[in-house]
């Protein structure tokens, strides 16, 4: 193995380890075609030995990586060169996954977190049957224009916080969000204020009584964010400072990122039908007004048009689904990779979900789903199960609670074919099936991954590591950033987007290297100025 002066290899491995560039590239190359070959088989029982558009396309499907995925954007850009059927070689195959190496490198290793998928999906869509069969309940009627839905319609999707998609009946189909807004305004006004100044005004316990009773607590403030008197509170937090259409603009920015930049709509039909029909809120904002809980100068008919705007907002199940996995990704997007919300503001949003997320039948849902939830009353039901996935079910027949009647059957069911109820860690359940990988596969050597895709040009899955909080400046037992491999591979947009997050420009391997030095011995002149610089 060659070295200079110094006793450093020639080259580097693309995941920090020394030896020369030509082993190193073989290295590479290897580890695609090991890619190339794992495609091959999760697209059926019968490799064949080679992969075209249509099976590259379907073994992403087969791990519910959809084909509208940002994250595979360019790589689709690049298949877009080939017909369905055409052969594609290993070197083909290289370039186009290359923008997608992190992604492409987790799916084909097992590494997402539900690695079998078509059995779990299928599991889900069964489910999703039997609760069609449910007949009960009505829909609600204290809002005409909720009223007038069609109530046999029903859509369940699911995202998992690595961006794993399935979707099944009338997930397309669009409803308004109703109160399942609550949490996510909540979570603006935490942004905003933080928790001290949030929960001046609004408390944190469940209330025991109807989510639209004329009633505070023992200090004269809403319960909770999650009933009508502390929503209205929480609307009132948030952007205080800009007027209607400015607060009601930054709500629907909040909602595009947190459902992966697909734009909500509106319903002005639902806005007018509820604001003509909202004596109770009326009634609550000023009674709340009378025993001053809100903060000076609010000025209530502005707040109760923003609470009723926001209730307005429409979605389906599919784009829920991702607003869902973005909680229980801790606030990260799966399938963008931005930060939408801390893990604070999350996690605090979780626990007022689990108490208080499901009218007053809040409490025999955590005893017997055991899962984190919002209801609305037009039949929609968020549902995050943290660290795994967020689930989005609609169905406008309601129960007398106020919470959709096949929603809440989906999660009995789900929670007694998976393991996914808040305490199933605490004994073993061999009645039930955990479908997250392995435990022990869990621990992830950041470091490593965030190298790899330095080395691969991978932007997005550097993004994705960043929202994570991994320190990018972090170093491999040779001293080797991610900064280095970047620099070494001639990667000028990774280069630029770590030194854009003040990354250290001049770290020293261990044999005294700066990236600067590694992109001159390389010839990457625009880098090594760059660094310069």
């Amino acid at each position: 193995m060659g070295a200079d002066a110094s006793g450093a290899p020639d080259g580097r491995r693309a995941d920090g380890r020394g030896f020369d560039a030509e082993e190193g590239a073989d290295a590479l190359h290897a580890d695609f075609a090991n890619i190339y070959a794992a495609l091959d088989l999760k697209v059926g029982s019968k490799p064949k030995g080679h992969l075209s558009k249509k099976r590259i396309l379907k073994a992403f499907a087969a791990q519910g990586i959809l084909p509208t995925d940002v994250r595979i954007k360019a790589m689709t850009d690049r298949l877009d060169a080939f017909d369905d059927g055409d052969e594609i070689s290993l070197d083909q195959f290289t370039r186009i996954c290359r923008p997608s190496f992190g992604l492409v490198e987790r799916m084909a290793k097992d590494e997402l977190v539900i690695p079998d998928f078509r059995t779990f999906a299928g599991e889900i869509e069964t489910i999703y049957e039997r609760c069609l069969e449910n007949g009960d309940g009505a829909v609600a009627d204290y809002i005409p224009q909720l009223a007038r839905v069609e109530p046999e319609q029903m859509g369940v999707s699911f995202c998992t916080v690595d961006g794993q998609r399935a979707n099944y009946g009338d997930s397309d189909a669009p409803f308004c969000v109703q109160s399942s807004c609550k949490p996510i305004n909540y979570c603006m006004a935490l942004e905003a204020l933080g928790e001290e100044e949030v929960h001046r005004h609004v408390g944190r316990e469940p209330s025991g009584r109807s989510f639209n009773e004329l009633a505070l607590n023992h200090r004269y403030l809403p319960h909770n964010p999650m009933i009508n008197a502390g929503a209205i509170m929480a609307c009132s937090l948030i952007g205080r400072d800009k007027d209607l259409a400015d607060r009601f603009d930054g709500v629907m920015r909040t909602w595009r990122a947190l459902a992966g930049g697909d734009r909500p709509g509106y319903n002005n039909a639902v806005y007018l039908s509820e604001k003509a029909t909202a004596d109770r809120n009326f009634a609550l904002a000023y009674f709340m007004r009378e025993n001053e809980a809100f903060p000076d100068d609010t000025d209530i008919l502005e707040v109760l048009d923003f609470y009723f705007q926001c209730c307005s907002i429409e979605m389906s199940t599919e784009r829920m689904a991702v607003v869902a996995g973005t909680l229980a990704s801790g606030g990260v997007c799966p399938t963008t990779g931005e930060r939408v919300f801390s893990n604070d503001t999350v996690k605090d949003c979780l626990s007022l979900m689990y108490s208080c997320g499901m009218y007053d039948f809040s409490g025999e849902f955590a005893f017997s789903v055991g899962i984190p939830a919002k209801s609305g009353v037009s039949g929609v039901l968020m549902v995050v199960i943290p660290e795994v996935m967020g689930l989005a079910i609609w169905s406008p027949r309601l129960d007398k609670h106020g919470n959709s009647v096949r929603g809440v059957e989906f999660c009995k069911r789900l929670v007694k074919r998976f393991a996914f109820h808040n305490y199933d860690n605490i004994a073993e359940r061999s009645d039930r099936i955990d479908p997250r990988r392995p435990r022990e596969r869990e621990e992830t050597d950041y470091t490593f991954h965030l190298i790899r895709a330095a080395s691969q040009g991978d932007v997005n899955e550097i993004s994705r590591l960043t929202a994570f909080g991994v320190d990018l400046g972090s170093a491999d037992y040779d001293g080797r950033t991610a900064l280095h491999l970047a620099a070494s591979e001639g990667r000028a947009d990774v280069v630029e987007f770590l030194l854009s997050r003040g990354v250290d420009p001049r770290p020293r391997d261990r044999w005294g290297h700066t990236p600067h030095d590694d992109a001159e011995r390389h010839k990457h002149d625009g880098i090594a100025a760059r660094l310069e610089r």
